[in-house]
C-alpha cells in the first residue's frame, strides 16, 4: 500500500509503535466494532501472542490496551491522564462503553499472555473476543500490528503484503529502482515526487503545517529527555544519561581545544535522550517506530546545530526524504523487530536519516540513494535482543549509533557520483530475507542475545 509520509511519523506513546501504539489503537477499534454490531457484551478479553506474548509486559501492551479499551486519545497524551485511567481501569475491573454502560474487563485476568499459540500471520498477533455474562464468544477480531504502529485485520494484511496503491498519485513508486527512473525522468528531488503525492491527499499548507509539527515534536522529545534525571521505569534500574552527559558536553565548550570526536557523542545524546523519554513511555514520534525514534530526530537536531547555513525552512524536504526511504522498507520487507530483528527498525531508521540528511547536504537522488543503501547495509543482521523485554538495553544506545552511521552514511555519499555496486533495493531484499532466516530467539522475544546472556537485575 501507498505510504504516506503520516503512516510513517506518527506522534505516539512509548515505549514501542508495535506492542504500545499498535495494540491501543486495535483495542480502540474492536469497541468500534462492538459499537456498531447487535451484540451488547457482557465483558472484554484479550489474548496476546508470539512476540506480544513474551515481551508485552516489558513494552507497556497490558497498559496500552487498558488505554485503548478506555478510549484514550494519542492526540490528548498527558502523563498524570495515563496513569489515573490505568489506576481507574485497574482498580474497578470495569471500563467504561458508554454514557450509561460499562464492560467487565480485569487486566490481570482479562489480558492473556498467550506463549503457546502462534498465529502464524505475523510474530505480533492479538485476538480481541466480547463475552456474554456466560463467558461465551459473541464476537471476536483478530488484529497484526506490522510495525510502526500500523495495525491490520488478517485480511487486511494479505492484501498489505501483495497490493501496491498506485492511486492517482504522481510518482507512484514502489522500490528505489522506480523512484531514481520517476526522478530522472521528471528531473524532481525524491522529496519533491514525494509531496507531489501526498497532495492527493490533503493540501499542500496543511502538509507543510504537519511536517513541522512533527519535526517541533521530535526536537521537544530531545530537550525533555536531556533535562530528566532519574531511573528508568521496568526493574532494570537502568539511570537516564542523557541529562549528565548533555551537561558535560556543553561545559567542554568553555574548553579552547576539543577533539573533532566529540560531536558523536552530541549526536549520541540527542537519539539518547528521545530512547530514553520513549522507555519511560512519555510522547515520542514513530520515526519509523518508537524502539528506532531517535535516530531521525538525532539526525535533524545534528543537522540544524552544526551544519553551517542549515535552515528549518527545509525540514519538510528532509522527513519527506526521508519517508520516501521508509516507505520503501516497508512495503518491501519490514520495520517490525518481530518480522525481522533490529536490522528492521534501526536500520530502517538509519536508512532514512541518512538519506534525509543527504537530500539537506544537497545530494542527487542517486546520492541520496546510496546514503541509505550504505546505512541500511551496515545494520544487516542486527537482532532485536531486549534485555528483560524493555525498549532500553542495547535499544538506546543503539540509537546513538544509528544515527552516527546514519551522518557518516550521507556524508561519504557526498564524495561519490551516486554510482555504487550493491542497490538500496538489493540491500533492502536481503534485510526481508535475513529476516526470514533469523531465529525467532533473536526476534523481539527476549529469549535469546543480550537478554539471556546478562543478568536482569
Amino acid at each position: 500500500m501507498f505510504q504516506s509520509v503520516f503512516d510513517i511519523f506518527k506522534i505516539g506513546l512509548g515505549p514501542s509503535s508495535s506492542h504500545t501504539i499498535g495494540p491501543l489503537l486495535a483495542a480502540s477499534n474492536f469497541l468500534d466494532i462492538i459499537d456498531k454490531s447487535m451484540f451488547k457484551p457482557y465483558a472484554v478479553r484479550v489474548s496476546l501472542h508470539g512476540s506480544l506474548a513474551y515481551t508485552g509486559i516489558g513494552h507497556g501492551t497490558d497498559k496500552a490496551i487498558i488505554l485503548g479499551l478506555s478510549k484514550f486519545k494519542l492526540s490528548e497524551y498527558n502523563e498524570t491522564l495515563v496513569n489515573n485511567i490505568i489506576s481507574s481501569v485497574t482498580k474497578t475491573k470495569l471500563i467504561k462503553f458508554s454514557d450509561t454502560e460499562y464492560l467487565k474487563f480485569a487486566p490481570q485476568r482479562d489480558i492473556i499472555f498467550d506463549y503457546k499459540k502462534k498465529l502464524n500471520a505475523h510474530p505480533n498477533g492479538m485476538i480481541f473476543s466480547a463475552l456474554d455474562a456466560q463467558n461465551d464468544v459473541l464476537l471476536s477480531q483478530t488484529y497484526f500490528s506490522i510495525g510502526g504502529g500500523t495495525i491490520v485485520t488478517e485480511s487486511e494484511l494479505d492484501h498489505h503484503k501483495n497490493e501496491y496503491d498506485t492511486g492517482n498519485y504522481p510518482y507512484p513508486f514502489k522500490n528505489a529502482d522506480e523512484m531514481l527512473s520517476m526522478a530522472s525522468i521528471s528531473g524532481k528531488t525524491i522529496a519533491e515526487m514525494k509531496l507531489e503525492n501526498e497532495l492527493i491527499l490533503d493540501k499542500q499548507n496543511v502538509i507543510i503545517g504537519k511536517l513541522f509539527n512533527i519535526a517541533d515534536t521530535m526536537n521537544n522529545v530531545i530537550d525533555r529527555g536531556m533535562s530528566k534525571d532519574g531511573t528508568l521505569p521496568g526493574g532494570l534500574n537502568v539511570r537516564r544519561r542523557s541529562k549528565n552527559i548533555y551537561d558535560s558536553l556543553n561545559a567542554d565548550r568553555k574548553n579552547n581545544l576539543q577533539a573533532p570526536h566529540i560531536i558523536n557523542d552530541w549526536i549520541s545524546v540527542y537519539a539518547m535522550a528521545v530512547n530514553e523519554e520513549n522507555a519511560s513511555g512519555g510522547q515520542v514520534v514513530t520515526a519509523p517506530t518508537n524502539g528506532a525514534a531517535g535516530i531521525i530526530p538525532a539526525t535533524l537536531r545534528y543537522y540544524l546545530d552544526f551544519v553551517p547555513d542549515a535552515s528549518r525552512t527545509r525540514i519538510p524536504e528532509f522527513l519527506l526524504t526521508c519517508s520516501a526511504i521508509g516507505g520503501i522498507i516497508k512495503h518491501n520487507a519490514s520495520i517490525s523487530g518481530a518480522e525481522c530483528g533490529c536490522q528492521a527498525e534501526v536500520g530502517s531508521a538509519s536508512a532514512m536519516a541518512a538519506a534525509g540528511l543527504c537530500a539537506l547536504l544537497g545530494g542527487t537522488p542517486a546520492q541520496v540513494e546510496n546514503a541509505a543503501e550504505i546505512a541500511l547495509e551496515h545494520h544487516l543482521g542486527m537482532t532485536c535482543d531486549p534485555i528483560k523485554g524493555l525498549v532500553q538495553i542495547p535499544c538506546i544506545e543503539r540509537n546513538g549509533l544509528g544515527a552516527i552511521k546514519a551522518i557518516a552514511a550521507a556524508s561519504l555519499s557526498m564524495r561519490g557520483d551516486g554510482n555504487h555496486i550493491v542497490s538500496l533495493d538489493s540491500c533492502v531484499e536481503t534485510m526481508r530475507q535475513t529476516g526470514i532466516d533469523m531465529n525467532m530467539k533473536y526476534k523481539e522475544t527476549a529469549l535469546g542475545g543480550l537478554a539471556v546472556n546478562v543478568p536482569n537485575c
